[in-house]
């Protein structure tokens, strides 16, 4: 019987590859989305389709409104920055950070999991080509998995036995964009189904000079790949 997985998905390139790739070490996946007031919320249509391809046993889509929270370009009324190609690679905090953003959706994540039976969660976080976001390092979720064994029923249970009730996948933490583009498309992931923007177009189109943006596109010219999801996500 295969084990049971919770699953986050964005309707980005990053969690399209995670959940194919959980598919792929056999788990049955639970897929969990978050409404949480982004401005870039046509990315929910995006997860809807990427779960209804790769095939999930529940896709849940949660709503937290973190515009009541805001300081965060993409919750508040900040600007997204833009045409930043040379910084990106810089190590300072940007203003699309969204607080606590990561600790909110694995809380919830964890939550499900035990509701559910679930054993192991999974998410695409990555340390490498991103944002110098601090809730997507290793070392963030080492720190979070010792709290989700320390903080539950199944955690305690589990511990008393000498086991480890959670375990949690970023299998995508240490590669680069370029290498998420070929493991992607090893797993045969169809990024036309995602999309990659902070700040997209009224009619849902990628706005080509956002940070996430960039990255893709840069991911996608050095593994010698078209990249069919930016202008195709939403048709």
């Amino acid at each position: 019987m295969a084990k049971r997985a919770v699953v986050l998905v964005s309707g980005g390139m990053d969690s399209a590859v995670v959940l194919a790739w959980m598919k792929r070490e056999g788990f049955d996946c639970i897929a969990l989305s978050f409404d949480y007031g982004q401005r870039h919320r046509v990315e929910l249509e995006c997860a809807r389709r990427v779960v209804a391809k790769c095939g999930v046993i529940e896709h849940l889509v949660t709503k937290i409104d973190l515009r009541t929270i805001g300081a965060s370009a993409l919750t508040a009324d900040i600007a997204v920055p833009k045409d930043r190609v040379d910084v990106i690679s810089r190590q300072e905090i940007p203003v699309t950070y969204v607080p606590a953003r990561n600790t909110l959706f694995l809380s919830y994540a964890l939550a499900l999991a035990e509701s559910r039976g679930a054993s192991d969660i999974a998410l695409g976080v990555n340390a490498i080509d991103y944002s110098g976001y601090p809730d997507c390092r290793p070392e963030f979720l080492a720190a979070f998995s010792r709290m989700a064994n320390l903080a539950t029923r199944a955690g305690v249970e589990a511990t008393a036995s000498g086991g480890c009730a959670f375990h949690f996948h970023a299998p995508l933490v240490a590669l680069s964009k370029c290498e998420i583009v070929k493991l992607g498309a090893e797993l045969g992931v169809d990024f036309a189904m995602t999309i990659s923007c902070y700040d997209p177009t009224s009619d849902g189109r990628p706005c080509t000079r956002c940070d996430a943006c960039h990255l893709r596109a840069l991911g996608f010219a050095e593994a010698q790949q078209v990249d069919a999801g930016q202008s195709a996500a939403t048709r």
